[in-house]
């Protein structure tokens, strides 16, 4: 694997073990304010299908050449997911915690989209195999991502009153 597609991928493993202690800690934070989970059950299924996805890249990426266009279009992708994050700040986190009595966030991207990142998802999972010449991988993964955000966004809408 070229030095740029191991940096590429060293990238966005990085960024989501970097993540995780992050969400976990605002999800603590959370429910002690009073919050609850929602949809707890399909949120392995979404570990599942992130894990899988970087596992496939990181086995399927090697020596295979960059198109540097959509490599600009996915750090352009990944700048959405900073403002998602900026914007939520400690109320960020990967599972859905309904804090009752809070209102819901109306600023930053969240004034043109309900959910901004799972635009942001679905963009990054499309797009960074595609990085790679790896359409199947974009495709198979899209689809799966599709079926689990389906599940997802209906138990947010729902746990939101919406």
């Amino acid at each position: 694997m070229s030095w740029a597609g191991v940096a590429i991928l060293s990238f966005v493993t990085l960024q989501r073990l970097v993540e995780l202690p992050i969400a976990q800690t605002n999800m603590r934070r959370l429910i002690a304010k009073g919050g609850h989970e929602v949809g707890a059950n399909h949120y392995p299924y979404i570990v599942v299908l992130h894990a899988c996805w970087l596992v496939a890249l990181w086995w399927m990426a090697p020596g295979r050449p960059i198109n540097f266009a959509l490599l600009g279009l996915f750090v352009v992708i990944e700048a959405g997911r900073i403002w998602v994050l900026w914007t939520l700040g400690r109320r960020w986190t990967t599972r859905i915690i309904v804090v009752p009595g809070e209102q819901l966030v109306a600023r930053g991207p969240f004034r043109f989209v309900d959910h901004p990142n799972y635009l942001v998802v679905i963009g990054e999972i499309a797009v960074l195999p595609l990085v790679f010449g790896l359409w199947q991988v974009a495709a198979v993964f899209s689809v799966l991502n599709a079926i689990i955000l389906a599940v997802r966004i209906r138990a947010e809408n729902h746990a939101l009153g919406r």
